[in-house]
């Protein structure tokens, strides 16, 4: 049997010889198999390594050839040992690949009945938006009453076919990033993507839907300048293409798009305003609260939480 538990020596062991396969499996190419196996006699200190594709006979052949010499065994040991092996890493492989390709599907919670009743009643009672609020605040947003409000509402409208956007402004140390990151965290992780550093190349390789609904939030824009056009397209547009060039398995050159669908919710901070002019224009403005009342309110939430 074939067992799997170290993911990066995995171990095949029979009466005649014992196998591991060094390094683990990949899964990017189905049509080769190529390992690195270590094999010896049981209680034996006399060990064989070798690389190899187990999908090449000739590979195959000569190596089992190498095995009955080196470790003075019968060739058609070796062959029956490396033809079981070969057929119980393919079918992990298949089995890896399932799970790799389960693991990449979008996550969807479900709501229970008594979630999604209780979730009905809280909506449905009066002052629904001073409730929402409130609970804001208590999560861990301290003042800012209009911003978190407004700042939550944008990020709800991800969901809409017309997204709306927000850039938070305020001097360094304001509190900027702190506003946004704890309200997003009443966002669920699925729906987010959080951007501190990214190349304007890698955003058209998402897959095409994988930003459909998506709230984007870019900690700092200053350190997400070279993503800031393909952002405004999906505001604008509600989505981005480039073409490139691509070798297909034959090596024959083709042209192909790459195209990535909106509408998505974009959210950013940043000290400088009139830099951001074109982004600026497409989101509301929340400045953050700078008064000598909200430092009052701040300290006063520290003290009574130190106290």
């Amino acid at each position: 049997m074939l067992d799997t538990s170290n993911p990066n020596s995995y171990e095949y062991h029979t009466k005649h010889l014992q196998v591991n396969i060094l390094g683990g499996l990949k899964t990017n190419k189905m049509e080769s198999l190529r390992v690195t196996l270590s094999v010896q006699k049981p209680e034996s200190y006399n060990i064989l390594r070798h690389s190899l594709d187990l999908y090449n006979d000739n590979q195959v052949e000569k190596f089992t050839r190498k095995i009955a010499e080196r470790l003075e065994i019968g060739t058609s040991v070796a062959r029956r040992t490396l033809q079981d092996l070969t057929k119980e890493l393919e079918n992990y492989r298949f089995l890896l690949v399932e799970k790799e390709t389960i693991a990449s599907q979008p996550f969807f919670k479900e709501l229970s009945a008594t979630e999604t009743k209780t979730a009905e009643t809280f909506l449905k009672a009066k002052n629904l938006l001073k409730r929402t609020n409130d609970l804001i605040g208590k999560f861990g947003v301290i003042g800012e009453e209009t911003n978190r409000q407004t700042m939550y509402l944008i990020f709800t409208s991800r969901k809409t076919n017309n997204p709306l956007h927000c850039i938070s402004l305020g001097s360094s140390g304001t509190g900027k990033t702190h506003l946004q990151s704890k309200v997003s965290e009443l966002i669920p992780e699925e729906d987010k993507v959080e951007i501190t550093v990214l190349s304007a190349n890698a955003f058209y390789y998402f897959n095409r839907t994988e930003l459909q609904h998506k709230l984007i939030l870019i900690e700092d824009l200053d350190g997400a300048e070279s993503v800031l056009y393909p952002l405004r397209e999906l505001q604008s547009k509600k989505r981005i293409t480039k073409t490139v060039v691509h070798k297909d398995a034959k090596g024959d050159t083709k042209t192909i798009h790459l195209t990535v669908e909106g509408p998505v919710s974009v959210a950013g901070c940043t000290t400088q305003e009139s830099i951001y002019e074109d982004n600026s224009n497409r989101s509301f403005l929340l400045y953050i609260d700078e008064s000598e009342e909200q430092d009052k309110k701040i300290m006063d939430y520290q003290r009574l939480i130190s106290a």
